[in-house]
């Protein structure tokens, strides 16, 4: 979560000091909005490429997390099934 943070903190700091600067810059009115605009086209593309990164990094943390609950599940029922076996047997005995 830290890391989503940073990188919206980051992306934002761009953002503002790239507008901050278009703004302050001698153009023209025209020159100025398509700057802007191909900035704020550089910033779309900067936090969907951090969202995406995000989302694979959840997804993997997902499957990884899924499989450890798999493989706990597995080993829980074998020493169930052991457990079950081992009473059966000395209740025989009995």
């Amino acid at each position: 979560m830290k890391s989503n943070k940073a990188l919206l903190g980051v992306v934002a700091g761009l953002a503002a000091g790239a507008v901050i600067g278009v703004l302050l810059a001698p153009d023209k009115g025209s020159k100025t909005r398509k700057k802007i605009s191909k900035k704020v086209g550089h910033l779309k593309d900067d936090l969907k490429e951090g969202l995406d990164n995000t989302i694979n990094s959840l997804e993997n943390k997902y499957d990884e997390l899924h499989e450890k609950f798999n493989h706990i599940s597995e080993n829980v029922e074998e020493k169930f099934k052991e457990s079950k076996t081992k009473l059966k047997e000395e209740l025989e005995k009995i």
